[in-house]
This record gives C-alpha cells, sequence and structure tokens, in this order.
C-alpha cells in the first residue's frame, strides 16, 4: 500500500522564532495591523510504501525524531492516508 505522510514541524512555544517576527514586521508594514503574532514552521509531503498503515506511521515518526525535526526545539506531528490508485 501506499500512504501520503503530511508532516508538520514547528518551533516548541518557548523558542523565538525570528522568522515569525520578520514575517509579522512585513504584515504590518502592509497595513495588516490585526496580526498579533506569527510562527513560521515546515510542511512536508513523503510518500511511503507499506504494507501496514501502522508500520508507516512509526516509520514517519522515526524519521521524524531522527531527521525532520530537531527535538530539543521542534515539535511535528503527521497525517496518513493511503493513496488509491
Amino acid at each position: 500500500m501506499m500512504f501520503l505522510a503530511k508532516v508538520y514541524i514547528t518551533l516548541k512555544p518557548t523558542v523565538n522564532d525570528p522568522q515569525g517576527l520578520t514575517v509579522r514586521g512585513g504584515l504590518h508594514t502592509l497595513g495588516f495591523d490585526s496580526v498579533k503574532s506569527v510562527r513560521a514552521g515546515k510542511y512536508m509531503e513523503i510518500q511511503v510504501d507499506e504494507a501496514d498503515r501502522l508500520k508507516a506511521e512509526e516509520q514517519v515518526r522515526e524519521m521524524c525524531k531522527k531527521l525532520l525535526a530537531n527535538p530539543v526545539i521542534e515539535d511535528f506531528r503527521s497525517e496518513l492516508e493511503e493513496i488509491k490508485g
């Protein structure tokens, strides 16, 4: 079976986010004064070919822990959907 993992990686709430601050400043400059905060993150789509959904979920978790996310400063979550066809 083929699965599509949608992986969301964000900075932990206690970590400063200079990129988010820069984006917020740019939005304010453009007149979007109602924006109070911006947090930047990463989004990835990964296709996984595994026979078992639980195995695919575990593989994606391990990918995040070992490479995709820095566990010291980032959190991650993922969604898995079966690709039909």
